[in-house]
């Protein structure tokens, strides 16, 4: 294994050295596990770096973070740390630790324990393997699984029979390493998997678990297939009993993903659209209002995430109607979209396929969304009118006014203000 880290981007390479010295000097055992390894195998880049310490995670975690200059977040409950280093590398370091879970569904509770029993306690074999940074067995590889061999044969196993019981949110890891490497869950764990299912284990799990995993899900490159398993296996119950998914969800959801390429292609210095977001969209398209509200109040979603979430019922018949006639005036297309998200107006462009509305949005997107007007509130009161809902309107005005190419200049939005204020 040495010969794989030392393929490892040279930033990475520098931390691992980092810790093992930190590890030699603090007189703990420290090693690479999880995620890492199994992309280190496959030669997937990854720029996260799990590790787990025999002794105590949340002091060398601290200690690492000094070391490196970098912010540091501590988790006592878990005894694990987070540290955040330059170039977007995130460093998890864990207390070895052994764990049991005193419900299905609940979240663990832990106890100290050796790099073998850490190793065991994880979720399938393929995320069960570690390599020693110590400075007597540097790169020596610990499977005590044969993870290494379900990464060969792409496969993917739990390690236990009631894996998917102890914590039901594996169903989705395990449909998400799947579909990520093209791998297969193998028959006895997808057996147990529907079992779970059967016995309604997602709905009965703590739901910001599952959303946590079904976000990180809908971030994938390949989140479209990735659903479109989980769907099989699970109906998506979990999510709402009243949804149903059909053939049109998912041509819907791949024209959606043609245009989040479309807008990241033409558009890089905007704001970076939530993929996830767009997606549950789609999925809840057929979900009533009051539906949709449930949701993001069970999965408690924040409230920017349910606001722009509620606003896709926005995307309606009458929306559809108005944005879909030829020659909209600017000003008009501006006031139909601005109130818009990103995030909704691409699902807009995904559903009307009427040619007038596909130039009308990018119109926006290419002309109206950055035009702004030069005066402002102290331009108003200069010329007499004191602060009030006129504000407002004055200003949506020579907006309209300026998007439809009548004034263009700061001195001609002045000339029409004092018009506007007769």
């Amino acid at each position: 294994m040495k010969a794989l880290i030392k393929k490892l981007p040279q930033e990475l390479q520098n931390i691992v050295e980092v810790v093992s010295s930190l590890a030699h000097t603090k007189n703990v055992r420290a090693y690479l596990v999880g995620g890492c390894v199994r992309d280190m195998i496959l030669g997937a880049r990854n720029l996260d770096l799990d590790i787990v310490v025999e002794g105590n995670g949340l002091e060398f975690g601290v200690n690492l973070g000094e070391k490196l200059k970098a912010k540091v977040v501590t988790h006592k409950r878990f005894k694990t740390s987070t540290v955040f280093a330059e170039d977007a590398i995130k460093i998890d370091i864990t207390t070895s630790r052994q764990e049991h879970y005193p419900h299905p569904g609940s979240l663990p509770v832990v106890r100290d324990g050796l790099i073998d029993k850490d190793l065991f306690r994880r979720d399938f074999t393929i995320n069960s393997l570690a390599v020693s940074i110590n400075q007597d067995d540097f790169g020596k590889l610990l499977d005590v699984t044969s993870g290494k061999a379900d990464l060969a044969k792409g496969c993917v196993r739990v390690l236990h029979d009631l894996s998917f019981v102890d914590d039901p949110t594996r169903i989705l890891r395990a449909v998400r390493f799947e579909q990520r490497y093209g791998f297969k869950i193998e028959p006895k764990t997808l057996a147990l998997l529907k079992q779970a299912v059967k016995k309604n284990m997602l709905i009965n799990t703590e739901p910001q678990r599952i959303r946590d995993e079904l976000i990180l899900m809908l971030k994938e490159k390949n989140a479209q297939k990735m659903l479109k398993r989980l769907a099989a296996l699970t109906k998506l119950s979990f999510l709402h009993l009243e949804l149903k998914i059909s053939n049109h969800t998912w041509k819907l959801m791949h024209d959606t993903s043609a245009f989040v390429r479309w807008f990241e292609s033409n558009y890089p210095g905007r704001r970076r659209l939530d993929h996830w977001l767009i997606y549950l969209m789609v999925l809840f398209k057929p979900l009533s209002m009051n539906c949709v509200y449930a949701f993001c109040r069970r999965f408690v979603l924040t409230k920017n995430e349910e606001k722009r979430l509620i606003a896709s019922k926005a995307v309606n018949p009458d929306l559809i109607r108005k944005i879909n006639r030829k020659n909209l005036p600017p000003a008009l297309i501006y006031s139909l979209l601005e109130p818009l998200s990103y995030e909704v107006i691409i699902l807009l462009k995904a559903i009307t396929k009427n040619k007038n509305a596909q130039k009308h949005i990018s119109d926006y997107f290419e002309i109206y969304n950055d035009i702004r007007i030069s005066v402002g509130g102290e331009d108003l009161r200069s010329l007499g009118l004191a602060p009030g809902p006129r504000y407002q309107d004055i200003f949506s005005k020579v907006l309209g006014a300026k998007l439809d190419g009548l004034v263009k200049t700061r001195e001609e939005e002045l000339e029409l203000i004092k018009k506007l204020m007769t």
